[in-house]
């Protein structure tokens, strides 16, 4: 078959473009990009030691964090062993997680879906989805076969549902539901009855009601109060529910703290015992094995420490006696529970030591004093497996969730490993430069105000004073010299962060939800060099909404802003507080931008409705400021003044057509460098781009019509530059855009209408890309002409109104969806930019190039030779994301929520960190590294080179000159 030469150039250009912009190689990963793969933080009532497989001796730690993300965690080396992202979606919290003992499977609950996970390989063995929310979630014994089931308990609108399901296949057995107005809480079982516990009452007046079913039909067999009105307040007034099948309890503390309530579910009494004087908090551990001991430990928080109270239950009599108890000790302790067939332990971790204890009496089994560190361990919650050995001996693992939301395993009271789950749950992050040394930028701003004569006596004097650095300097030679003939970039990492000649490395500033903010190396794989607690968050109990994040390069601050007006501003290098503000004293805000004044760049935080304040003079923003100002509409305002003050005054306002509402407003980056205007065609003449900084994208979407509507603003004027509509756009599912140079994209889920074959469409994830040049024609610089200067105010010498731009858009349909959308930069703009996405499906990130979402490629035909030339490829509307592309290589990079792109010094390299819930960074190059030599180079063989050469000039210029003076002598006179 014969292949035309057009056809055949443009399938190889196809083929070979996946190459050329092929983002990682084999041997980069784990050199050029860091990855901290993270589950988020434990929580107390999700997290336990299980072994896969009932004829497995080691076990596998179990978590479900508190952002929704369930995983298995090897404890031998903490690393993850699987992970799955429940609710498809990061999450507060929230959700049920239960082991089967002695079953290959795991039970989970988030939102309204109840699933069972394999234990070894977390893949899901069946889903079911119920309405309403999961209150509660629980292992039961199965009197057929010794088989274990699930049982669920679900608040739907106006009743509360039990269901027993079948914890091998998910088929359910029985369903019971109670109509009525109480709020269920949580469900237990015995060894021939189901409780489900549920508050009576209204708020504030609450009292506990135990509804007491079958457990092989579901039916209710009884109804028994506890308590009376005002006992219970709230649901977080009822502390445990459950324990020992043998003998299951419900616990319960007054609204003073001063005495706890506790029942044997199924009897009609309670028993009361006192709380420890200035008690907090409570919280309540037993063993839910059923052959285990029915005791259980009351651990009391107070203000200045904790205390512990051990009950046993009597079987036959089922009183509730006291046992023991341990004593108060000053600072944080987290208890845990583990059992060995009948013998339940109870394991204490403080900030100096390890202590077991056996829960029949108070003798200490084990102690083991904590290696000394330079900051206190801060236990909060934690779960342990005791081993006991010859004799008396025993030995312990506990793994606890600190204060600094860190998750450590101690083995007998050495640190083992530490994870950094404090870093999950980013919402916002800045890429930050290294500061200089202060002295030096002040010392040469001083010799540039300063007249020549004594700028050069000052200069002399500062290098003689710099020769005491010297020594070091000159010890530094051979290690680098080594390193460079080697090929390495950077020499051994350090802990204090520095500059680097390529630019590489860069600090990012991270702030998480949970209040912390994280200062990040990243040219030492992501290596943390400061953490901090924003004291200016919230009350406990509410995240951190960070509205936005700025770093002040010049000055080496970073401001984070909050949604309740408070703020921090902190040193980069250091986290050292620089200036702090309470939520109290400044109104909410909406978002913030960083505008330019005379002060220099800040941080502008924009109020509620897009409220702008009055501001001093000197920090009044230059430009247009563009704000949200309602559901649909946007506004422009510049800053005059009045006074000592600078007043927003709105000069323009947009609002898309009836029946559309805003999804999404995309703005030029800060750092987006022009390297050339226009775009040399293959017949070398020229389109002119269309470049204008002023500009903003706006997606608007009509649910009634299922349409995509975009609108390209000019801020100064608020003009229309140009518009589109796109229809059979599914609105419910999330819709992006990004804008970048002389071109923009959105990418949503929709219809795709085949040109080729009429009344054929395809339904997929599509990407509509926008060209923006000054003229449809080529060498052509539409009605402005080559003025310098433009305004957008000003009249042209039309009648038809401003400039306009031509636009040049395709749509592509992807093979899967991408979010987080992000642009590649460069210091000087000039390598090829690629559009960086992340893939939530494969939970991977992509660099899709540029030149294959190019709208110029022509539809129907083949490319020209002169097309050819630009590399341009016939157009198809199908693109398939090839794995090539991928920027994350092998790495299973979860829950993604921003990508950030950043110049390095070489313009071949731009810098790449993604946040969400895992953390990762990498270096990709567009163009290829053109300005970087290779790990290919051999620097040594060069040098060899160079030296044998070098030998053999030596070598032969006495033979060379020889033979010249006896050609002297021999030649005739």
């Amino acid at each position: 078959m014969h292949i035309p030469m057009q056809q055949a150039l443009s399938l190889w250009a196809l083929l070979a473009l996946p190459a050329t912009v092929r983002a990682v190689f084999q041997d980069e990963v784990g050199h050029i990009d860091y990855h901290h793969e993270l589950l988020g933080v434990p929580q107390r009532d999700t997290t336990f030691f299980h072994r896969p497989r009932a004829e497995d001796r080691a076990s596998l730690l179990y978590t479900l964090s508190d952002l929704g993300v369930l995983g298995a965690v090897n404890p031998s080396s903490g690393a993850v062993v699987w992970r799955q992202l429940l609710a498809g979606n990061v999450t507060d919290g929230g959700g049920f997680l239960r082991a089967a003992e002695g079953q290959p499977w795991l039970a989970g609950a988030h939102g309204g879906v109840v699933s069972a996970w394999d234990a070894l390989t977390g893949r899901n063995v069946w889903s079911l989805p119920f309405d309403g929310l999961v209150r509660d979630l629980e292992v039961m014994e199965s009197t057929a076969g010794g088989s274990k089931d699930v049982l669920a308990l679900h608040q739907e609108e106006g009743a509360a549902v039990a269901r027993r399901i079948r914890g091998t296949d998910g088929h359910i057995v029985w369903e019971h539901r109670a109509v009525n107005k109480d709020v269920p809480l949580q469900v237990s079982t015995s060894l021939d009855k189901l409780f489900v516990v549920s508050l009576h009452g209204s708020l504030l007046s609450y009292r506990l009601n135990v509804i007491v079913l079958d457990t092989l039909t579901g039916k209710k067999l009884d109804e028994i109060p506890l308590g009376t009105n005002n006992e219970v307040q709230k649901p977080e007034d009822v502390m445990f529910v459950g324990a020992n099948s043998a003998a299951p309890i419900v616990a319960w503390t007054d609204h003073g703290m001063t005495k706890l309530s506790v029942n044997v579910l199924g009897l009609k009494t309670k028993q009361e015992f006192s709380l420890a004087a200035e008690t907090v908090e409570v919280e309540i551990h037993a063993p839910h094995i059923l052959q285990s001991s029915p005791h259980f430990l009351v651990h009391s928080r107070t203000k200045s420490g904790s205390r512990a109270d051990v009950f046993h239950i009597d079987l036959k009599s089922n009183a509730i006696t006291k046992a023991y108890e341990l004593p108060l000790l000053e600072g944080g302790s987290a208890f845990s529970t583990s059992s060995i067939a009948a013998n339940v332990y109870f394991t204490r971790v403080t900030d100096d030591e390890v202590i077991v204890t056996s829960s029949s009496s108070h003798g200490i089994l084990g102690r083991w004093p904590l290696k000394a560190e330079a900051t206190k361990l801060g236990a909060l919650h934690g779960v342990s497996e005791v081993i006991k050995k010859s004799g008396d001996s025993y030995a312990v693992r506990s793994v606890v969730v600190t204060n600094s939301d860190d998750w450590k395993q101690i083995v007998n009271g050495e640190l083992a490993w530490t994870r950094l789950e404090g870093l999950s749950g980013a919402v916002a992050a800045t890429w930050a430069e290294i500061p200089e040394l202060e002295d030096l930028a002040r010392t040469l701003e001083a010799e540039a105000h300063s007249n020549p004569l004594s700028a050069y006596v000052h200069r002399v004097k500062r290098h003689i004073n710099d020769l005491q650095y010297l020594p070091s300097y000159l010890q530094s030679l051979p290690k680098r010299l080594i390193g460079g003939i080697l090929g390495s970039e950077s020499t051994q990492a350090t802990d204090e962060a520095s500059r680097d000649s390529f630019g590489f490395n860069k600090l990012v500033v991270l702030a998480t939800k949970r209040g912390k903010l994280y200062g990040l190396d990243a040219g030492n794989h992501g290596k943390i060099v400061w953490s901090k607690n924003a004291d200016e968050t919230p009350s406990s109990g509410k995240h951190w909404d960070v509205k936005a994040i700025h770093a002040d390069n010049a000055k080496g601050f970073v401001t984070v802003r909050g949604s309740d007006g408070q703020f921090i501003i902190v040193k980069s290098d250091t986290g050292k507080t620089v200036e702090s503000m309470p939520s109290t004293l400044f109104p909410p805000i909406d978002s913030a931008v960083v505008v330019d004044s005379e002060a220099g760049p800040w941080l502008l935080p924009i109020e509620r409705d897009g409220k702008l304040a009055d501001v001093q003079i000197g920090w009044a923003p230059k430009q247009t400021v563009v704000t949200r100002t309602g559901e649909n509409e946007i506004q422009g305002s510049r800053f005059v003044q009045k006074g000592d003050l600078a007043t927003a005054v709105p000069i323009w306002s947009f609002s898309p057509l009836s029946g559309q509402h805003i999804v999404n407003i995309a703005a030029r980056p800060l750092h987006d460098p022009i390297a050339s205007i226009g775009r040399v065609l293959g017949d070398r003449t020229v389109k002119y781009k269309y470049l204008n900084i002023n500009t903003v994208l706006v997606a608007a979407v009509n649910n009634k019509d299922s349409t995509l509507s975009t609108y390209l603003l000019d801020t100064v004027s608020g003009q229309v530059l140009a518009s589109s509509t796109y229809e059979g756009v599914d609105p419910d599912k999330e819709i992006t855009c990004t804008l970048s140079e002389n071109w923009f994209l959105c990418t949503y889920y929709g219809q795709y209408q085949m040109r080729e074959a009429q009344g054929q469409n395809l339904k997929g994830y599509q990407v509509v890309i926008s060209d923006l040049y000054e003229s449809e024609l080529s060498n052509d610089r539409g009605p402005l002409g080559d003025a310098a200067n433009f305004s957008s105010l000003d009249p042209v010498d039309y009648p038809t109104g401003p400039a306009l731009p031509s636009v040049v858009s395709k749509t592509f349909i992807l093979s899967g969806p991408i979010t987080s959308l992000a642009v590649t930069q460069t210091r000087q703009g000039i390598a090829i930019r690629q559009l960086l996405a992340y893939m939530p499906e494969s939970h991977s990130i992509i660099g899709i190039p540029r030149t294959l979402l190019e709208p110029r490629r022509p539809v129907g035909r083949d490319p020209t030779p002169a097309e050819q030339e630009e590399g341009l490829m016939r157009y198809a509307p199908a693109i398939e994301l090839d794995p090539r592309m991928t920027v994350t290589h092998e790495r299973n990079v979860l829950g993604v929520r921003t990508i950030l792109a950043a110049p390095a010094v070489l313009e071949s390299t731009c810098l790449v960190f993604a946040f969400g819930v895992d953390v990762f960074g990498s270096r990709v190059a567009p163009s290829l590294a053109f300005d970087l030599l290779g790990k290919g180079f051999s620097k040594g063989t060069l040098l060899a080179t160079v030296a044998a050469l070098f030998v053999g000039v030596l070598g032969l210029g006495p033979l060379v000159r020889k033979k010249q003076i006896n050609m002297r002598w021999q030649a005739p006179m």
